[in-house]
């Protein structure tokens, strides 16, 4: 029976909204008494320091005051926070709360409050003083949806009877009934959203539209309005925000159609403003006779003020009744009125309840109650206005934010379970219709959401399917323009989160200055800052990225997830923030806010996390393995020309710097210019769409190499530059150059390939006119006798061994693979044979037996440095571990046979050892590096050499703001000391 299951379910959730009630009464009152008023900024619910920018005269007398943020405060911005249009707000002075208002415009800049005109302190809001605005608990809509489920629980016989019987499971659907052949208003819709339209007015009781991301629900949902005006239904059209009805008048309000918005004016858009009930009663028949009736009460009132007479007083009140009584019998019928013309009534959920304009209208007035984002709303808000209709149309994405829920206990319980998420488990695709085609997204963002969770059946159209950022208008064709996923990984780069046992929130200032760098690098490129998004899911982290980007880019949007769902930008920026030794995730575990992040973007998703962290979770860890395989990745080492953190440092030891070598790979690129951008084509352990790194280049992100498939694209360049040089070696030239327009990763392999042919290969110029050339050895030196005692040269019939750092090559000249550590000659021998075997399977035995495999012996003192990579996959591993440390022992610089185990001085910049004639970075081939490092010296201390000057030590702004807020919390928990104290003395 459905009288059971309702009565079932209006006690449990009684319950929990009760639960819900007691938890923000008590969140309130927390914050009143213990918490800090700077706690409660960064927790997002106070605005602190505000001065009044403006405060003017608005709709229908309210009073509507501007607040900025003080010009002496540290930002020009508004901290992170929770405030959205329609919240119930209280203004506050140094001393004591002032007034509550109603919030209808929040910027990053600006907050604007609307006063009730009863409110006389206006002159005395000075604009010098400081005031604050916090967020107050809102006791009417609990109220109201108490009532509505008390109403639900009591419902017997009236319109919704048979919608209630099939919401509760106590009876099926009605067979969906025939329409005639529809004319659709909006021409541009395509099949899945035409099949929605028909769908939804066919049927009798029930219809729910699933609209993922960019699939245009909005624009389904005003067609199957405007579909049922035009068969004579009356609609009432919610949503569980003003902001979102807002959008529906404003598509309504295009097609010319009769819409009455219900609300406070403060709390709707200034543009529909006029389609609200105090605009249209304002412009009706009796809205002068109203006007006179409340001028003739105002009259009254000024001579009751003025008369002392006691019998005039009382005279005065009888005449104030009397015209108090007709003028609510005069608003009530020019309501009425108002409201029987309107064909749509639009209202926020609890809005729509029967205390208010609507209780005027008889039952079953409505005809269809249509509830669009419903899968955001607790689920009995929606009772409130599905209890005034026979039909209901539910619209929505259950995959995506669910309600606002403050007690987590009873989220647990089942007041964050939607009625669109319950009646899609319930009653299955028979009362569903899913639309799947997207106008919002590049396929390769589209495709992730679909797989994820939309089983596969999300497309996208034909118009955004492969557009990127470097094909908006003004954009230059970059790395960073050219990728629509983006994969920045801080694994093994010490860029860990903030740990402040304090803090409720998260913050991460490594992620901060990577973000910086990306927006830098888009901005660059000739992308809009105001069409770039940074989005993440900590306040903390928001407030730290204001801080840092807001000065330098004050169009970018910086915002959480939860601010941002129904929003769009063409670059969105995700910042993960979270990066600890324990793998927690935390407010990351939420599915659906990642899928909101993600999905917010148009043509380019960059994300910044730490994989090794993130992929504790499995959500997570399947999208970083989708960015991995179809996206570019790039570990946060590449960026540490421009980015040098606090908690990463190069120790003075032989092995420093493992993880940066590796991050480097075995070919370090060659530096950049100041000022210039290293393409991103150009780095190491950079992974373009569909590639595949090599080995060394795979090293910097252990966390992502396992779940990389081997892609064609690199496979085929190789190839093709293997071809070249098989071509060079059969031909009559002695030379041979390629472009400077290889990236570094194609150099590395032909210096593979020529090493395996016996041939010179040299890299020269710098940065982008860095090119490389190939050359075939003097045919006498390979046939000459070794000297016996030359520990360089090599035997006739052995292989050369792939040194970049080529005995022929001039001192000075940088190496890409001097003397490589234990690991990489490991794994330079194990590549090597691979790609012998190749070889030999593509040459044919002929080919296999022209290259002997048997080495000649040699004496002891032989076996060292690059030599080592030689050995046969047979030999015994300690032969390899003994050849490395002896090659440790001698001076780096592979000409120089000298011992550096009692005299020898590390080099900082690529960790060997060489002896005292060629330490100095500029003679064994790091002078490039050195100059880098001593510009980023000069450029973070100021100083030009050590003992010159004096050492900046200013605080980083993220160190600053960090420390800033512990010393207002400890000055905060002082002062509330000394107050305790002074009420004891008192005592």
């Amino acid at each position: 029976m459905a009288s059971a299951a309702v009565e079932s379910f209006v006690i449990k959730q009684l319950d929990l909204l009760e639960l819900e009630r007691s938890a923000e009464v008590e969140e309130r009152r927390s914050w009143q008494e213990n918490v800090s008023l700077k706690e409660l900024q960064s927790r997002g619910v106070c605005l602190l320091k505000l001065q009044v920018s403006s405060q003017r005269t608005g709709l229908y007398g309210r009073l509507l005051v501007t607040f900025e943020p003080r010009r002496c405060a540290s930002a020009a911005v508004l901290p992170s926070n929770s405030f959205t249009s329609g919240d119930i707000v209280g203004l506050y002075d140094e001393d004591s709360q002032l007034a509550t208002g109603v919030l209808t415009r929040i910027t990053q800049k600006l907050v604007t409050v609307a006063l009730d005109a009863s409110h006389d302190f206006q002159l005395s809001l000075d604009r010098e003083r400081s005031y604050r605005l916090l967020k107050l608990a809102n006791d009417v809509t609990y109220k109201r949806l108490k009532k509505a489920l008390t109403t639900l629980q009591k419902y017997h016989s009236g319109p919704a009877s048979a919608l209630i019987e099939v919401l509760f499971g106590a009876s099926a659907p009605s067979p969906a009934s025939d329409i005639p052949p529809l004319t659709f208003y909006n021409t541009a819709l395509d099949a899945s959203q035409k099949e929605a339209v028909l769908f939804a007015l066919s049927q009798k009781e029930l219809a729910i539209i699933h609209g993922p991301p960019g699939t245009g629900k909005t624009t389904t949902v005003v067609e199957i309005i405007l579909q049922a005006v035009k068969q004579g239904s009356k609609v009432l059209c919610c949503a569980p925000s003003n902001v979102a009805v807002d959008n529906l008048v404003e598509r309504l309000a295009r097609w010319k159609q009769r819409i009455v918005r219900l609300g406070h004016p403060a709390r709707l858009l200034e543009s529909i403003q006029q389609h609200s009930l105090d605009a249209v009663l304002a412009r009706s028949d009796g809205a002068q006779v109203v006007a006179d009736i409340r001028r003739d009460i105002d009259q009254v009132l000024g001579k009751t003020k003025k008369t002392q007479d006691k019998r005039e007083k009382s005279h005065f009140r009888d005449e104030i009744k009397l015209l108090r009584k007709e003028l609510k019998e005069r608003e009530e019928a020019a309501m009425l009125e108002s409201l029987t013309a309107a064909r749509v009534v639009l209202a926020t959920n609890a809005g729509a309840s029967s205390d208010g304009p609507l209780k005027l209208l008889p039952d079953g007035h409505f005809d269809v109650v249509v509830i669009d984002e419903c899968a955001q709303a607790l689920e009995a808000s929606c009772w409130v206005p599905l209890l005034k209709a026979r039909k209901c149309i539910l619209a929505g994405d259950h995959k995506q934010l669910p309600p606002t829920i403050i007690s987590h206990k009873a989220a647990l319980a089942g007041l964050a379970l939607s009625l669109m998420e319950r009646l899609v488990e319930e009653r299955g695709a028979g009362v569903l219709r899913m639309l799947t085609v997207q106008y919002r997204m590049h396929r390769a963002i589209a495709q992730w959401a679909s797989e994820a969770l939309y089983h596969g059946r999300l497309t996208a159209h034909a118009s955004v399917a492969g557009h990127l950022l470097r094909d908006l208008p003004g954009v230059a064709a970059t790395e960073e323009t050219g990728i629509p996923l983006l994969l920045v990984d801080t694994a093994g780069c010490g860029l860990f989160e903030l740990e402040e046992e304090d803090e409720q929130s998260k913050g991460n200032p490594g992620e901060v200055r990577l973000v910086g760098l990306h927006v830098q690098a888009l901005v660059d490129a000739g992308v809009p800052a105001g069409d770039v998004a940074v989005i993440t899911p900590y306040n903390l982290q928001v407030d730290l990225l204001r801080q840092s980007l807001a000065q330098r880019h004050p169009e970018l949007e910086i915002k959480s997830v939860d601010g941002f769902q129904g929003r769009e930008k063409e670059a969105v920026i995700l910042s993960f923030v979270r990066s600890n030794r324990k793998g927690e995730v935390g407010f990351l575990a939420e599915d659906r806010r990642i899928n909101v992040a993600v999905t917010r973007a148009r043509r380019h998703v960059a994300v910044v996390c730490d994989s090794r962290t993130v992929s504790n979770h499995a959500f997570l860890k399947t999208l970083v393995a989708y960015f991995a395989e179809h996206g570019e990745v790039r570990t946060a080492f590449e960026y540490l020309d421009d980015l040098v953190p606090e908690n990463y440092s190069h120790e003075g030891s032989q092995g420093h710097s493992r993880a940066g070598a590796k991050a480097r790979g075995s070919a370090p690129p060659a530096r950049r210019a100041p000022g210039s951008r290293q393409p991103a084509g150009a780095r190491p352990g950079c992974k373009k769409p569909g590639g595949t790194p090599s080995d060394s280049e795979a090293l910097p992100q252990p966390s992502l190499s396992g779940g990389r498939p081997q892609g064609a694209g690199s496979r085929d360049g190789a190839d093709h530059l293997r071809a070249t040089i098989v071509e060079f070696v059969s031909s009559e030239k002695t030379q041979l150059a390629f472009p400077a327009s290889l990236n570094s990763h194609d150099r590395l392999r032909i210096h593979q390939i020529a090493e395996e042919f016996g041939l010179r290969h040299d890299s020269a110029g710098e940065g982008r006119e860095r090119f490389i050339t190939v050359s075939k050895r003097a045919p006498p030196a390979p046939a000459a006798p070794p000297p016996p005692a030359e520990a360089g040269s090599k035997a006739p019939l052995c292989p050369e061994p792939p040194s970049p750092a080529h005995t022929e090559a001039p001192v000075g000249v940088q190496s890409s693979q001097n003397q490589l550590d234990l690991k990489a000659l490991h794994l330079e021998r194990l590549q090597r044979a691979r790609s012998r075997q190749e070889q030999q399977a593509r040459e044919g035995p002929q080919a296999a037996g022209s290259k002997p495999r048997k080495f000649p012996e040699k004496k002891k003192k032989e076996a060292k440095g690059p030599t080592a990579i030689d050995l046969p996959a047979e030999e015994d591993f300690d032969a390899l571990v003994s050849a490395a440390i002896k090659a440790d022992n001698t001076c780096g610089l592979a000409k120089c046979p000298a011992s550096v185990v009692t005299l020898g001085q590390l080099c900082q910049h690529c960790g060997r050892r060489y002896c005292l004639s060629h330490h100095l970075p500029e003679v064994h081939g790091c002078g490039e590096r050195a100059r880098a490092h001593a510009r980023q010296r000069i450029s973070r201390e100021g100083v030009l050499y050590a003992g010159s000057g004096a050492k900046d030590r200013s605080l980083d702004p993220a160190k600053r703001a960090q420390l800033q807020r512990r010393l207002d919390k400890k000055l905060e928990e002082l002062t509330g000391q000394r107050k305790g104290r002074k009420k004891e003395k008192g005592q």
